[in-house]
């Protein structure tokens, strides 16, 4: 099943994919619905990141080669994670498929992609286990954790270098169903392929991470956790198209647009 967020003319609602077309609910897939009894063609509504996450936890250094292009940047030797660390992003940092993000005009003016398999959990979670972590998600979506890496050398947190407004876009879906060892993430920028690995082909996976968090912070219906990224990242100006594909899933794109005067 693939749940959607989505406005149509002022209302925003929850509803499920099916093809070219949606079929609004009433409630949602964290808290209960029911069905509706006529659909929508998609091109007719306005997709929104399919969930506004209550915490929005992120995945850092999670693949081997981005650990080694990190160090790169930051002239350091390289350092492999040895337990699953997470950190937090912003809420407020998220927007839907193909909405612009924007370059702020106090930025150099290059930032950079990093495209993410994103856990949606489904169920309140405390203290789950490795073997039945998957049970507690409604499914998986797609995210583009877009980072201005002056920023992100220069200051002694990510606060603005990975949480400014438009940098978290997420989306198009949340699909239930999907067989993790099989996935491929794919980045085009302008079209042209620029990135491909195996999505699960991670540090520490999805069930690690969970069953870790759990252990300390209780995860609640709606909270995200992503994943981390493969290198390499590359810079983006304005004027670019950013995809991010991945298997079973979807495309997440995203036009890079300079901030307005």
């Amino acid at each position: 099943m693939r749940w959607a967020r989505f406005k149509h003319k002022e209302t925003i609602s929850y509803g499920i994919v099916d093809g070219e077309r949606i079929e609004p609910v009433s409630g949602s897939p964290f808290s209960g619905y029911e069905r509706g009894k006529e659909s929508l063609p998609l091109a007719q509504v306005k997709l929104l990141p399919p969930v506004i996450p209550g915490n929005f936890y992120a995945v850092g250094f999670n693949y081997l080669g981005h650990t080694a292009e990190a160090a790169d940047f930051l002239a350091k030797p390289q350092k492999i994670p040895k337990k699953p660390d997470v950190g937090y992003r912003s809420a407020s940092a998220l927007i839907g498929p193909d909405e612009p993000v924007v370059i702020p005009a106090a930025s150099a003016g290059v930032i950079q992609f990093e495209g993410e398999l994103v856990a949606v959990i489904g169920k309140t979670a405390k203290h789950v286990s490795e073997a039945n972590a998957l049970d507690y998600l409604l499914g998986f979506t797609i995210g583009n954790d877009i980072s201005e890496r002056a920023w992100q050398a220069l200051d002694r947190t990510v606060w603005r270098s990975k949480n400014t407004d438009t940098f978290k876009p997420m989306g198009p879906w949340i699909e239930t169903v999907v067989s993790l060892p099989e996935l491929t993430t794919r980045v085009r920028l302008n079209d042209r392929l620029v990135s491909e690995f195996k999505t699960n082909n991670m540090l520490f996976g999805v069930q690690r991470y969970i069953a870790e968090i759990t252990q300390f912070v209780t995860l609640h219906p709606g909270d995200v956790l992503w994943m981390g990224t493969e290198a390499p990242t590359l810079d983006m100006r304005a004027g670019d198209v950013v995809a991010v594909e991945i298997d079973q899933i979807g495309v997440l794109r995203s036009p890079i647009v300079a901030e307005s005067p």
